[in-house]
């Protein structure tokens, strides 16, 4: 597995796959082609089919020059290799064809060329929790020291900025009004939400500011703000949403944050290597599935949980989002994303909560679940994983938002 840096990745949205990661092949490819007079870019797949509202068109030709590049999509062409395949085709002054580029955007802003293996730069040994836990026991260490043991001396430094960048996300988010870009004419609720909860007390207090950080950071995105994968830009609000809750409740310091980072970048790492993050890969359940499990993971071990209750809260959060479908209405990061970040925040924190009233012991381990998530993806129709062609993107397509 590489460095959870891939886990955790600084860009804009709204979409790690759909303007991150083309955004970065189109800057390899300029680099190589400075001569160049003109550049076609194809878009196939899921890539092509919700491109537009993803702002993929847009970022290519930004990067590329935009009196200069066409983006052609083709949505009925479906790679082997990944559903999100892009190939750059660079023209000189004649007119022929002096380099082309064949990548493929596969989740978390990661981009791999065809033939590419995905994880090249390994530096974790074991690529299951079971034998890191069983690690762990016999060293008589905390699943984040095995992260640190394996990281870059500014890990946390570099963990420490993430969170940063997460809180400042939800601080423009819960300031902002009115309605977010694109045809759906969606309303911003993050600052409604915020000002709301403030006159609660209690459980509903609670819930309803982390529904406001969870909507204030998916709102960012969906605008193209700054934020952090974590581990995708359409999941980008459930960790931050649940770190400043639990910072708030329990006066966490930046070291308690940085250290539940490492155990969070450790879970999606995980998953990454075994199943994977990108929702047309396997749906929603890549995306908002893993930040969910993920901030279980968090929560658990901020509140003391020990390894194995660390496990079970990060294979139920996952579990309880087998199957779920990435169908976004038009396109667009909004409908039904936003709100799936705001709910899953809640339901990692739930996982976490339940997992403590445990001793830790549980029936399906986190590497099962992860395994199942896989296999449960591949056999999703392609109409349930960003093509917004199916689910609730079919009910809205032909009615006014």
């Amino acid at each position: 597995m590489e460095s959870i840096k891939e886990i955790y990745k600084i860009g804009n949205g709204p979409s790690s796959s759909h303007t991150m990661g083309p955004q970065k092949a189109a800057k390899l490819f300029l680099e190589k082609n400075q001569e160049a007079k003109k550049f076609i870019v194809y878009l196939y797949g899921s890539l092509a089919a919700t491109g537009k509202g993803h702002l993929t068109d847009w970022i290519i030709k930004k990067t590329l020059g935009e009196d200069k590049t066409e983006v052609i999509f083709k949505p009925e062409i479906v790679k082997e290799f990944h559903t999100n395949g892009m190939c750059f085709e660079a023209y000189n002054k004649e007119n022929e064809l002096i380099d082309n580029f064949e990548v493929y955007s596969v989740g978390g802003g990661t981009i791999v060329s065809k033939g590419e293996k995905i994880d090249e730069k390994s530096i974790y040994e074991y690529d299951k929790l079971e034998d890191i836990i069983n690690w762990c026991e016999e060293n008589n260490k905390e699943l984040w020291e095995y992260v640190a043991e394996r990281e870059d001396d500014d890990i946390f430094e570099y963990l420490e900025k993430i969170w940063n960048i997460m809180n400042e996300a939800i601080e423009r988010g819960i300031q902002k009004g009115g309605v977010l870009p694109g045809e759906l004419k969606y309303p911003k609720k993050a600052s409604m939400f915020y000002k709301k909860s403030r006159m609660q007390r209690g459980r509903m207090k609670s819930t309803g500011l982390t529904f406001a950080y969870a909507l204030a950071v998916s709102e960012e995105n969906a605008m193209g703000g700054l934020v952090v994968t974590g581990p995708t830009c359409g999941s980008s609000g459930v960790i931050p949403a649940v770190l400043r809750s639990l910072k708030e409740e329990y006066a966490l310091t930046v070291e308690e944050i940085t250290k539940a980072l490492a155990v969070g970048g450790l879970i999606g790492n995980l998953i990454k290597k075994n199943a994977s993050i990108s929702g047309a890969e396997v749906g929603c359940q890549g995306e908002v599935g893993s930040a969910c499990s993920m901030a279980a993971a968090m929560t658990t071990y901020i509140m003391g949980g020990n390894n194995k209750q660390i496990d079970y809260a990060a294979e139920m959060a996952m579990e309880h989002h087998l199957g779920m479908t990435c169908d976004p209405v038009g396109g667009y990061v909004q409908v039904p994303c936003i709100e799936r970040n705001a709910v899953a925040a809640i339901r990692a924190i739930n996982s976490a909560e339940y997992t403590l009233f445990t001793d830790g012991s549980h029936r399906v381990s986190f590497d099962e679940v992860v395994i199942t998530m896989k296999e449960t993806g591949i056999d999703l129709k392609n109409e349930y994983k960003e093509t917004s062609i199916g689910g609730l993107a079919k009910f809205k397509l032909n009615k006014k938002l």
